[in-house]
C-alpha cells in the first residue's frame, strides 16, 4: 500500500471528532510556519535597519537616522521618557505572533490527546456491542487512536521552538534599539555641555 492509500484508509475509518482534531492540528501547523517565516523575515530586515542607524550614530551623525524606529516618536526634543516609549512600542511590534505560538505549543498536545481519548472510547464502545474483542482487533484500533496524540506533539514542538527563535530575535532587535537610545542620550548630554 502506498502512503496515500494508508492515509485514505485511516481517514475512512476515523471518526468525525478525529478528523476535526487532525484538521485543527493541521491548521495550527500551518499557522506556526506562517508566523515563523513572516516574523523572522520582518525582524531580520528591521534589525538591519536599526543596526545601520546605530552605526550612523556611532560614526558621528547628529540626528536620528531615518531608518531608526526611534525617529518616529522622539521628535525634535529627545528625552529618556520618549525613547523608552519608542523602545516599548518596538518591543511590542517585534514580539507579535508569540502569543499564538505559545497557544499552539501549549494546546496542541491536549487537542491530540482529546482525539485519542475519543477514538479509544469509540473503540471500546464498538467492542461492547458484541464485536470481536481479541487483541488483534483492539491493538490496531488503539494504535490508530494514538495518531492524534502524536500529531499534537508533532505540532507543539515546532511551535515552541519557533516561539523561542522569534523571542531571541526580538530581544536582539530591542537591544540594538536600546543602544541607539543610549547613544542619543549621550549625544544630547554632550551638546548640553558645550
Amino acid at each position: 500500500m502506498s502512503g496515500i492509500d494508508l492515509f485514505l484508509n485511516y481517514v475512512q475509518r476515523s471518526s468525525f471528532i478525529t478528523i476535526i482534531v487532525l484538521s485543527w492540528l493541521s491548521i495550527y501547523f500551518i499557522i506556526s510556519f506562517t508566523i515563523l517565516f513572516s516574523r523572522m523575515a520582518g525582524i531580520a530586515a528591521w534589525q538591519k535597519r536599526e543596526q545601520n542607524a546605530l552605526e550612523s550614530l556611532l560614526m558621528g551623525a547628529k540626528n536620528i537616522p531615518n531608518e531608526s524606529s526611534l525617529r518616529k516618536c522622539a521628535g525634535s526634543k529627545i528625552s529618556r521618557e520618549k525613547l523608552n516609549v519608542c523602545i516599548s512600542v518596538a518591543e511590542k511590534n517585534a514580539t507579535s505572533g508569540l502569543t499564538w505560538l505559545s497557544i499552539i505549543a501549549s494546546t496542541s498536545p491536549f487537542i491530540g490527546l482529546f482525539g485519542t481519548v475519543i477514538s479509544i472510547l469509540e473503540t471500546f464502545s464498538q467492542l461492547g456491542n458484541g464485536a470481536n474483542s481479541s487483541l488483534g482487533v483492539i491493538a490496531p484500533a488503539i494504535s490508530e487512536a494514538l495518531v492524534a496524540t502524536g500529531a499534537g506533539i508533532f505540532v507543539a514542538i515546532p511551535a515552541y521552538t519557533f516561539n523561542l527563535l522569534i523571542k531571541r530575535k526580538a530581544y536582539e532587535l530591542t537591544s540594538t534599539i536600546e543602544r541607539e537610545a543610549d547613544v542619543l542620550i549621550a549625544l544630547k548630554r554632550e551638546e548640553n555641555e558645550i
